[in-house]
């Protein structure tokens, strides 16, 4: 009896323990999506955050998450914008670490949704700042009010009629704004004729942890933007020293396939942070997913290291 206990506790042991290394030599592949970043380093477990654009301390349009619930529609715009003027009723929101930018006075006239299209009508108090805020200002309301599903372009208003230049001086505003207009501008060309635009997420860092910065590289690069996205994370000269890149530079884009709405990625194992476990960084996972978002129509990143799956990433819209 004795005998026949002790081999079921032995087989019961062995078991589990097969079970372990099985685990260890195959992990499930882990789904990330872009609005769920809980196990993140710059996030706490707070629900029903929603993705927003705001200024950080150096300026930069940055990505952050924010405790905010906004409806659909002409609501959805109307919270957005008035999350990013100053002193607004939803000011106790943004977190720490980043600033609105629109002046105070400012008010919403009107909100229009045609199509794809929204049309934003703003009272002239805007004009207080000056050109180079009346930019940024452009781009966060471009970048947040295209986040929402289905809106592809906005005009912005003045009291009824569209802003057609910056106040302080003759530069004409091309509208409607996209976001292939590109953020946060960096300039490396020999001639504009056959310049192309690819906008690339850096990560960078304040007290609360890591965030996200997306900057469009307006070069005469006429790559495959997936190319181009891959070869700027591993480069070892980062334009700026405030902005990181968590890609190993050894990592080689091996192949990429587009399948209707994914897009598949194929690297070597210097993908990996942990070549035994077969882990990735969150924040590689993240930089090239939003990269991704910015620059291809697809709803799901794959990422296979040699053939093999790893883990896949879900691009989401507000809804």
């Amino acid at each position: 009896m004795l005998r026949k206990f002790a081999y079921k506790k032995i087989f019961r042991t062995t078991g589990m323990l097969f079970l372990f290394i099985m685990l260890l030599l195959f992990p499930v592949s882990k789904e990330y999506s872009l609005e769920e970043e809980s196990n993140l380093k710059n996030v706490s477990k707070v629900v029903n955050q929603s993705e927003i654009f705001l200024l950080d301390k150096n300026g930069y349009v940055s990505r952050c998450l924010i405790n905010i619930n906004y409806g659909s529609d002409e609501e959805s715009v109307k919270k957005i914008v008035e999350t990013l003027i100053n002193g607004g009723k939803y000011e106790d929101k943004i977190p720490n670490g980043f600033n609105t930018i629109i002046p105070s006075d400012t008010k919403i006239n009107d909100v229009t949704i045609t199509d794809d299209n929204i049309t934003v009508d703003l009272s002239d108090d805007i004009l207080q700042i000056s050109d180079e805020k009346i930019k940024k200002t452009l781009e966060l309301l471009t970048y947040n009010l295209t986040n929402i599903k289905g809106i592809n372009s906005i005009y912005i208003k003045i009291d009824g009629k569209i802003l057609e230049r910056y106040p302080n001086g003759n530069k004409i505003i091309k509208q409607p704004l996209k976001r292939a207009d590109g953020v946060n501008e960096v300039y490396d060309v020999n001639t504009y004729k056959d310049a192309s635009k690819t906008t690339i997420y850096y990560v960078s860092k304040n007290n609360k942890g890591y965030y996200y910065v997306p900057v469009t590289k307006v070069n005469n690069d006429n790559r495959e933007k997936i190319r181009v996205i891959v070869d700027e994370l591993t480069s070892s000269n980062i334009y700026e020293t405030n902005l990181m890149s968590f890609l190993n530079y050894n990592t080689k884009l091996n192949n990429y396939k587009i399948d209707g709405n994914v897009l598949t990625v194929d690297f070597n194992n210097f993908l990996f942070d942990d070549v035994n476990t077969k882990s990735i960084l969150e924040e590689v996972i993240y930089s090239i997913s939003l990269s991704v978002r910015e620059n291809y129509d697809v709803e799901e990143v794959v990422f296979t290291v040699d053939g093999e799956e790893i883990t896949k990433s879900v691009l989401k819209n507000i809804e």
